[in-house]
């Protein structure tokens, strides 16, 4: 049962999310690979995780990445804890020279291989654990760094590193399992959710930005999201089953219920209220000073 939980925790629910929505690259960039669906089943939880996440900020067709986080072309964009390498592989569908970084060293290689032939204007997958990342300072102008700070035994060290080598100016697109749904996986999830290298601290609404904001940036906006994945996943752990098709009828049911009120004329207001209510993640934009503030004045 142990080494079934650990296969199954080798995806968290960022890399769920990418796997489910990685056909949403491929309505901006031709060159990335296409989800296939085994089965009926299998597209409608596909169709509703892609039509919640862009209800939820994510994917957009304008190039955002997420709202109010653009990809350009002339971008450099560094994603740290890549996993299964969607947000990056959106990014290189932009055109930005992208760069990625996981403690899984066949992660980036698989993602390696998939940006192959993108419209990319560099790749470049690092294996490192990010403390230190193997990266120059002021190198990059946009950071990603999602559901990576719950996992890190420091994330002081790991915030001061991604400030370390994003330019002045850098855009910080970041997330963390928010309270909410964090509290009621400790209720319904095996011990092991909680235990390294999974998830070893819960950030609560005011840790999350204190902890970005001590680190020197700026935050420019401080949102969640996630019904659905807060109850996917609590649904989840009676399923016995792995993050593979078929899915247990329990989680088909949600699928098709989630897209019912998607598709009704309240359906969007109301996934916004229950976003609110019982978000999976919360996220933050932030940036980097285009100057740093003055050292204090040493004491003589």
């Amino acid at each position: 049962m142990i080494t079934r939980l650990k296969r199954i925790f080798s995806v968290n629910q960022r890399s769920a999310l990418q796997q489910t929505v990685r056909a949403a690259q491929t309505s901006l960039s031709a060159e990335q690979p296409v989800v296939a669906a085994a089965s009926e089943d299998v597209a409608a939880i596909n169709d509703v995780t892609l039509h919640d996440a862009n209800l939820s900020g994510w994917f957009l067709e304008n190039g955002e990445l997420f709202t109010d986080f653009q990809i350009q072309p002339e971008d450099h964009v560094l994603d740290v804890g890549c996993g299964d390498g969607g947000l990056i592989g959106f990014c290189a569908g932009r055109g930005a020279e992208v760069t990625f970084v996981d403690i899984d060293e066949q992660k980036v290689k698989d993602t390696e291989s998939r940006l192959q032939g993108s419209a990319a204007r560099g790749i470049h997958g690092l294996v490192s654990d990010a403390n230190p990342l193997p990266l120059p300072d002021n190198h990059v102008n946009k950071v990603i760094c999602t559901e990576v700070l719950e996992h890190v035994d420091d994330p002081v060290n790991i915030l001061a590193e991604l400030v370390r080598v994003g330019k002045p100016g850098a855009l910080y697109l970041l997330s963390v399992p928010d309270i909410a749904s964090e509290t009621v996986q400790q209720t319904v999830a095996p011990p092991l959710y909680f235990e390294k290298p999974h998830h070893i601290r819960i950030l609560s609404r005011e840790d999350f930005p204190r902890l970005v904001s001590d680190a020197g940036l700026i935050i420019e906006k401080q949102t969640c999201y996630g019904f659905f994945w807060s109850m996917f996943w609590a649904f989840f752990w009676t399923c016995d089953q792995d993050l593979s098709d078929p899915w247990h009828p329990l989680l088909q049911q949600w699928g098709r219920t989630w897209e019912t009120l998607l598709s009704m004329r309240d359906g969007p207001r109301i996934k916004q209220a229950l976003d609110q209510a019982l978000p999976k993640s919360q996220v933050i934009i932030a940036r980097k000073p285009e100057r740093c503030p003055p050292e204090p004045p040493s004491e003589s």
